[in-house]
């Protein structure tokens, strides 16, 4: 009787997170960030068509590229802002059910896009619904995932994940823009909303919302996590957590230079590199693989950077990535030609090693200062990210439209990376107060 009583008051995990003598299992959460990989490079393929469509959509409808740029503008303030919202969310409804409902979201504003012709229909499908889809599925999603399923690898884990953007854009930037080439921009938007549609099943079948649901400890825990009941009032505890994060410094640091970064990443390279090299005869689709090219060195930047921010100082990586940035943004108006060379392809390996490397300890200064809610307070951050991204997509475009070319864009961002790499170096060390979860 004693040992029946021993078995039925075991927990779960004690049994099922332990592996047979001689046998080696591979952990469950590394299943869940692989369908989350998966499932970012779906949401990924609409972010890869924005630098395509702003030629063709200028010469189909005769809109201004400083309309189209404010599309974009939408679509990437969007991103960022619905991403606090949406780690809010996964806690009160599940990571599923949230991720499953944006990716059709996606689906449904960029199918949209074939029927459109006025600018308006522009800002309501590519910015408001797709932004609104591709928020929910941002760079919070993986913070989320990471903090619930691992204890240790989670700089590695969090490089892995940002990766997948950069996966997406590799995958799908030679295809659509093979696509807008020989077949115009529709098809290549029906596309996009295939992407987002195919990974739903996925999703659903796969993705599970914490170790707890399968009776699993996370990864590299030493204790069994009970599954935290669903936190309800998401919106206003998203917003309480902005209010107590704001009023310490380190979050304006963190928000700053992260606006920097999506400045001179989404905002400016992936929205503005294409039409700027065909603005110097380049073929639209060389300068597409190009960017091709950036996402290939990208995953392997990030990655990389996750791991250097397991070993290393994360405040020295960030004030080192964004003054190599800045200074090779410095050179790219010299770069720019009708035929690619050594020199350009040295840029966009360069600029693809550092495109998202800061993510990684970004995350992890916030898990750092925030604990329990970093993945809320790293969703503002990211929407700071965001927004940066938008105004220059939109200045950029208008630059472009009375100065007939974007060099001072490039010069001006170079100066506003130094200015990022000098604010990672006064960022805190150590936890700030304790953000307050709302009842």
């Amino acid at each position: 009787m004693l040992y029946v009583v021993t078995q039925t008051t075991e927990p779960a995990a004690a049994v099922t997170d332990t592996p047979t003598p001689g046998r080696h299992r591979i952990h469950r959460a590394w299943f869940v960030a692989a369908v989350t990989f998966v499932t970012i490079i779906g949401a990924a393929a609409f972010r890869s068509l924005p630098g395509l469509l702003i030629d063709p959509l200028h010469e189909d409808f005769g809109w201004s590229r400083g309309t189209i740029g404010a599309a974009v503008s939408i679509n990437l303030a969007l991103y960022g802002l619905t991403a606090p919202f949406a780690a809010a969310l996964m806690d009160r409804f599940g990571i599923r059910r949230v991720v499953a409902v944006a990716l059709t979201v996606i689906a449904l504003g960029s199918g949209l896009t074939v029927w459109m012709t006025a600018a308006w229909q522009l800002l309501l499908c590519w910015g408001l619904l797709v932004g609104l889809g591709t928020g929910s599925m941002a760079l919070a999603f993986a913070a989320t995932v990471t903090n619930r399923w691992f204890t240790e690898r989670r700089g590695l884990v969090t490089g892995i994940l940002t990766a997948a953007s950069a996966s997406g854009q590799l995958i799908f930037l030679p295809v659509l823009s093979w696509i807008v080439d020989k077949h115009d921009w529709r098809p290549a938007a029906v596309t996009v909303a295939l992407a987002a549609l195919a990974v739903v099943p996925f999703v659903w079948l796969l993705l599970r919302d914490h170790p707890a649901d399968v009776g699993l400890k996370p990864y590299g825990a030493k204790e069994f996590v009970p599954k935290p009941p669903p936190a309800t009032g998401a919106a206003r505890r998203t917003l309480k957590v902005l209010g107590t994060a704001s009023r310490t410094g380190t979050f304006w640091l963190l928000a700053g230079t992260f606006a920097i970064c999506g400045a001179s990443t989404n905002g400016l390279i992936q929205t503005h590199f294409v039409p700027a090299a065909h603005d110097h005869g380049m073929p639209i689709q060389a300068a597409a693989s190009l960017l091709a090219v950036i996402g290939v060195f990208d995953v392997v930047g990030t990655i990389a950077s996750g791991w250097f921010t397991d070993r290393f100082e994360p405040r020295r990586l960030l004030a080192v990535y964004y003054a190599l940035r800045g200074v090779s943004l410095l050179f790219l108006p010299m770069l720019l030609a009708p035929a690619v060379h050594p020199p350009m392809l040295f840029f966009i390996v360069f600029y693809g090693l550092d495109w998202v490397a800061t993510v990684p300890p970004t995350v992890a200064l916030c898990r750092e200062q925030y604990g329990e809610d970093s993945a809320i307070v790293f969703g503002w951050v990211l929407a700071s990210h965001q927004v940066g991204a938008a105004l220059v997509a939109f200045l950029g475009g208008v630059a472009r439209d009375a100065f007939g070319s974007y060099d001072m864009v490039w010069y001006l961002s170079g100066a506003l990376c130094a200015v990022a790499a000098l604010m990672a170096l006064v960022i805190r060390r150590g936890p700030v107060a304790p953000v307050p979860v709302a009842a």
